[in-house]
């Protein structure tokens, strides 16, 4: 039974925990409510979508595999402890089904709306094939053994052992990486953000803070660090999507900050005068 002087950090870190479950789940929304107020996903890196739903995908298939396969669950308590919880609730896969649907509905507005000449890149179709055909290959050889807890340490961390290695690598934390990067460099090479929703990292970002702060509360409350360096390989994983969320930030706000349009000088009647001087800019049209 928690104490009283450890009931405040109790509910601290549960009031952090949510704010990052809820900003997670609704910064999917602000990029497809942008691309259907305008009927456009010009400005929105195709890669990152498709780089962004296999990662999701992935996730689903690990967090889905470790909840209702009481199989899988046996194995990781025979190599974990039976007095180890499973690492997996419902609202995990909750959000992994929400993640899935709302990345694939962002890539069906790429389908039926404008684009411009954008288009995915061949680079980007290797690097999701290549994924699934190595998870193919790991379905093939966990098979025989029926090892289905490591093939879905593909996916995902399940856990990474004190005494073993730092991290493992995964799909989960392959895709994560990379999946920031085209869209980085597509703001770069256009100076502008216009088209990439920045509610969607704002969201993220608060999400990745509130989830650190949570961790910070909860080991000062278990007077231990074990959630940071237990977990060294999903503590630097967050920290990437922090840091690509920054640099979404500094694009947005300081590097290409959206122009406003200049309003056309009225004349002393207080309308548009007919005729212009060369050193006035015209209005802007709507668009």
């Amino acid at each position: 039974m928690a104490s009283w002087n450890s009931i405040p950090l109790e509910i601290t870190y549960e009031t952090f925990g949510w704010i990052a479950f809820f900003s997670w789940s609704v910064s999917f929304y602000p990029q497809v409510i942008l691309n259907f107020r305008r009927k456009s996903v010009v400005g929105l890196n195709f890669d990152f979508v498709v780089l962004n739903l296999t990662k999701h995908s992935s996730y689903l298939i690990y967090n889905a595999s470790l909840y209702f396969s009481s199989d899988i669950q046996h194995q990781y308590f025979e190599k974990y402890g039976y007095g180890e919880m499973i690492p997996v609730a419902a609202n995990d896969v909750a959000f992994s089904i929400h993640a899935v649907l709302l990345t694939a509905i962002t890539l069906f507005q790429i389908v039926i709306y404008d684009r411009g000449n954008q288009k995915i890149s061949k680079i980007s179709i290797a690097t999701v094939c290549v994924v699934w055909l190595v998870a193919a290959v790991c379905f093939l050889i966990a098979l025989p053994s029926h090892s289905w807890l490591w093939l879905i340490s593909i996916f995902k961390f399940v856990k990474c052992p004190s005494d073993s290695e730092i991290a493992c690598l995964s799909i989960q934390v392959f895709m994560t990486v990379i999946k920031y990067i085209p869209q980085v460099i597509m703001n770069f090479m256009r100076k502008s953000t216009n088209g990439f929703s920045i509610g969607n990292i704002l969201l993220d970002f608060l999400g990745g803070v509130t989830s650190y702060a949570q961790m910070a509360v909860q080991s000062v409350d278990q007077n231990s660090w074990v959630n940071f360096y237990g977990n060294i390989g999903k503590t630097l994983l967050s920290l990437v999507s922090v840091f690509f969320d920054l640099v979404f930030m500094t694009q947005h706000y300081i590097l290409y900050p959206e122009k406003k349009a200049v309003p056309p000088k009225l004349n002393k009647e207080g309308t548009e005068p007919l005729i212009r001087s060369s050193e006035e800019p015209a209005a802007p049209e709507n668009v």
